[in-house]
């Protein structure tokens, strides 16, 4: 399959990734009529079925996963290539995708960002929330524009766990307290021992079924018993939440400076602090425009997160 076109490889790629047409369209960012004409045509060429139409979806006959893994292979191959004529851009100039949670946006990058952004004006950076570890090394496939286009050069990330094959630094340490409205008459105002906060208080907690992060799995095993208010999904709903005193909840210590109204009502929840990693991918390291905004932005998060 040597001499095998990659625009229709990756046709039948998304139909085995995703195990539906639609769906592969929707990833693809074209029409369910223009994968299957592709599919057929595919089939055509190669004198074989590549998938069953069961009623679960689409399956990858033993042809189907022989041209899927070569299909990946050339995806892979593709990103490589990608990353490497990447990696030897020397120019101030162009692109800078930077994912991260939206906490981190708010409380730690604004002004390390702004400064970056003055001192190299050619440099254009786009910020994308994501609370979760994308793998750097893979491109977006959400639409036929981004196909080829990395999904991020630089990762900031809150995370006592990183992929391996990413190289960076770790900035810190982010801790937790437990908070409270300020004033409220039915709530803690000065520190209190946690066993009596979970059971005594009520709380403002996330989301019942969230388990990837590891303030997650602590409320779920420490509020099971609790007296659970309400649930929100990010910290800075939670924020929101208990400044209106109906409860409270756990926030990163950073959050404080700009939440005056909250008092802290515990001491640190130590198997809470979670490193602050910034990350890229090995082949995008030694690119000017990364290279610059990991030790520019990096330093003065560093120095903000040692900050009291």
């Amino acid at each position: 399959m040597a001499d095998m076109d990659w625009s229709d490889l990756r046709y039948a790629l998304a139909i085995g990734r995703l195990g539906s047409v639609a769906a592969a369209a929707r990833q693809l960012g074209v029409n369910a009529t223009t994968v299957q004409r592709r599919l057929d045509a595919l089939e055509k060429r190669l004198g074989a079925r590549l998938f069953d139409r069961a009623r679960t979806g689409y399956l990858p006959t033993d042809a189907g996963h022989v041209v899927i893994d070569q299909a990946r292979r050339m995806a892979d191959q593709a990103d490589e290539i990608e990353r490497r004529v990447l990696g030897r851009d020397r120019e101030l100039t162009g692109p800078l995708r930077v994912t991260t949670a939206f906490v981190v946006m708010e409380h730690l990058l604004p002004a390390p960002l702004a400064g970056f952004a003055r001192a190299y004006p050619g440099i254009e950076v786009e910020v994308v929330e994501n609370a979760f570890l994308v793998d750097l090394s893979r491109r977006s496939a959400d639409s036929a524009q981004t196909w080829a286009r990395l999904e991020a050069d630089v990762a900031v990330r809150l995370s006592a766990n990183v992929a391996e094959h990413l190289v960076g630094r770790q900035l810190g340490m982010t801790h937790c307290r437990v908070y409270a409205q300020r004033g409220a008459p039915d709530l803690p105002q000065t520190v209190t021992p946690l066993p009596v906060l979970l059971r005594d208080a009520p709380w403002v907690a996330f989301e019942r079924d969230a388990t990837s992060r590891v303030y997650d799995r602590w409320m779920r095993q420490h509020l099971a018993q609790a007296n659970v208010r309400v649930r929100v999904d990010i910290f800075n709903a939670k924020a929101a939440m208990l400044r209106t005193g109906i409860g409270v909840g756990l926030l990163p210590t950073f959050m404080e400076a700009r939440h005056p109204e909250l008092v802290a009502v515990s001491d640190v929840v130590p198997e809470l602090s979670v490193p602050v990693w910034m990350l890229t991918h090995p082949d995008l390291r030694q690119t000017a425009r990364v290279r610059a905004f990991m030790q520019h932005v990096g330093d003065a998060m560093a120095e903000r997160l040692r900050a009291p």
